[in-house]
């Protein structure tokens, strides 16, 4: 890696960014490309360490439908091995069984209707105590549900950016010179305006035999838009106020280096700021290339279609550098 761009004048790190520069990961991504962070607390016991209310709001769709459905048969096996326990004369209305197999099945059933408060009324509860396992149940389903439902609408109302990033960055002709350029869209009809971008180089560097971390941040062509309607190509010039001016191919490929990219924008629909982030590292960098157009005119010219799957189209280039 140049190490004359590292100390440069022009190019003064920062260490404002919430990492520590002392990397022992180095060569390792801070921030994952689903924009989560490479972080794992230790030190505190676990269940001081997770927020079940975070974890079920970022959990993705399929997991939390099956948490809540292994949560909901959870309690009622529990119940209905309580009811079981009690023994057959605990609830009334049960069919007679040839087997504790069935048995268990009808108090499993009844555990059901008592927790989703139901209440077919086949079979109902007998007995002090059954009555009181049967409340507490009926007690514990209302509060569930109640959980259950604000956190389907939680996740359902959560602002999100839907910012589909292109699987690569390039570094291509621009201008008289070359930048390192990435490309962005959103894959919803939704519509983003004021839309900013932070980008941040992270380069993993060993000095004095010890591993650390640079950041730089990097200038761009443009650092925010006005609306982003179709696609929006985000440059850095690779001129002489970057950390990578004098980098060349080989520099690139061999270097520890990972953008760490932030995008910010204001919602219409939800009336309310976004944000995604991502990153890239070197081995995903495509040198001497250049986006191709990812839009199209209708062919009654009323509307521009934006052909999200040409997000990542490009050719290569050549050019005197």
């Amino acid at each position: 890696m140049s190490r004359a761009s590292l100390s440069g004048k022009k190019s003064k790190s920062i260490d404002n960014t919430g990492f520590s520069p002392n990397s022992d990961a180095a060569g390792r991504r801070l921030i994952n490309r689903d924009g989560t962070v490479s972080l794992r607390k230790k030190g505190i016991p676990f269940y001081e360490r997770i927020s079940i209310y975070h974890s079920l709001l970022r959990m993705p769709r399929l997991y939390f439908i099956l948490t809540v459905f292994g949560i909901y048969t959870s309690l009622n096996i529990i119940f209905a091995t309580i009811y079981f326990s009690l023994g057959p004369d605990s609830l009334e209305g049960t069919l007679l069984a040839d087997s504790l197999s069935e048995r268990y099945l009808q108090a499993f059933f009844f555990s059901s209707q008592t927790l989703t408060t139901v209440g077919y009324g086949h079979i109902s509860p007998v007995g002090f105590v059954t009555n009181v396992v049967a409340s507490i149940e009926s007690f514990i389903g209302i509060m569930s549900f109640a959980l259950v439902t604000g956190m389907f609408y939680a996740r359902f109302s959560r602002p999100e950016a839907y910012i589909r990033f292109s699987d690569h960055f390039l570094v291509a002709p621009y201008r008289e010179g070359k930048a390192l350029m990435f490309r962005l869209a959103t894959t919803k009809n939704n519509h983003l305006t004021d839309v900013e971008a932070e980008v941040t180089a992270a380069i993993h560097v060993t000095e004095h035999g010890k591993a650390t971390t640079k950041f730089y941040q990097l200038a761009l062509e443009f650092s925010k838009i006005n609306s982003l309607g179709v696609s929006w190509t985000v440059v850095h010039p690779l001129d002489e106020n970057s950390p990578f001016s004098d980098f060349t191919q080989q520099d690139f490929t061999a270097g520890r280096l990972e953008l760490m990219i932030t995008i910010r924008a204001f919602d219409d629909h939800f009336s309310n700021t976004v944000q995604q982030r991502t990153s890239y590292i070197q081995q995903e960098m495509v040198y001497g290339a250049r986006f191709l157009p990812m839009y199209e005119q209708s062919k009654d010219g009323k509307y521009l279609h934006a052909l999200l799957d040409k997000l990542n189209d490009t050719e290569t280039v050549t050019w005197q550098h």
